[in-house]
């Protein structure tokens, strides 16, 4: 059964957007949901909303956001290419880090985003996010190292990353984050490469 990954995205946010239990509501102008290509293979998840984030009801359009664009270009990708989007959803006062319990609330959906996007690579941005899928490992250890799992039954490549906005305030991580995001091509080609080897070996199987 196909499904139409933009109406089920609508839906989804409708949800949220009504789901009064939802920590951080308070104090927050506005739901801030995922934005980019449905039927991407390349999925990026940050934090939370900002300042100009919550103003605005889209991931990384501050300065942080700005840097994400320009990592991107560095390796051909355009932002309408990937899907972004944050571990939760409203803006956390003072833009203080979220709560084990914040993170908790909002996981159901998040879980529910990822599904419907079904993508093939999820890159983390900051602690937080890494934390979902690679708990009780520091991200200085693993950043930039991708690391195949079987998440909810579906096989992903997930590469962790520092948050653009640790790069903003120090030079060594923007550093780290530029070498790091070269990765991504680079994975993507080998998970192609293994796409077509899994074809051919089915076609020859039809052969037999």
């Amino acid at each position: 059964m196909s499904i139409n990954k933009r109406e089920e995205l609508e839906k989804l946010k409708k949800e949220m957007q009504g789901d009064n239990s939802l920590p951080l509501r308070a104090g927050a102008t506005q739901l801030v949901f995922g934005e980019g290509n449905p039927n991407t293979k390349v999925y990026f998840i940050g934090e939370g909303p900002g300042f100009n984030e919550d103003r605005l009801g889209r991931p990384f359009v501050g300065q942080a956001g700005k840097l994400l664009d320009n990592l991107l270009q560095s390796v051909n990708l355009k932002r309408e290419d990937v899907y972004i989007s944050n571990i939760v959803r409203f803006r956390p006062p003072e833009n203080r880090d979220p709560l084990p319990e914040e993170i908790e609330a909002f996981r159901p959906y998040v879980d529910r985003e990822i599904e419907i996007i079904d993508p093939k690579i999820i890159v983390t941005l900051g602690r937080f996010s890494m934390g979902k899928f690679l708990p009780n490992v520091k991200i200085s250890q693993v950043h930039g190292k991708p690391r195949k799992i079987s998440w909810h039954g579906r096989e992903m490549v997930i590469i962790p990353m520092y948050h653009p906005a640790a790069a903003l305030r120090a030079g060594a991580i923007m550093q780290q984050i530029r070498e790091d995001f070269k990765i991504i091509p680079e994975v993507i080609k080998e998970l192609e490469e293994e796409n077509k080897k899994e074809d051919n070996s089915g076609e020859q199987m039809k052969l037999l």
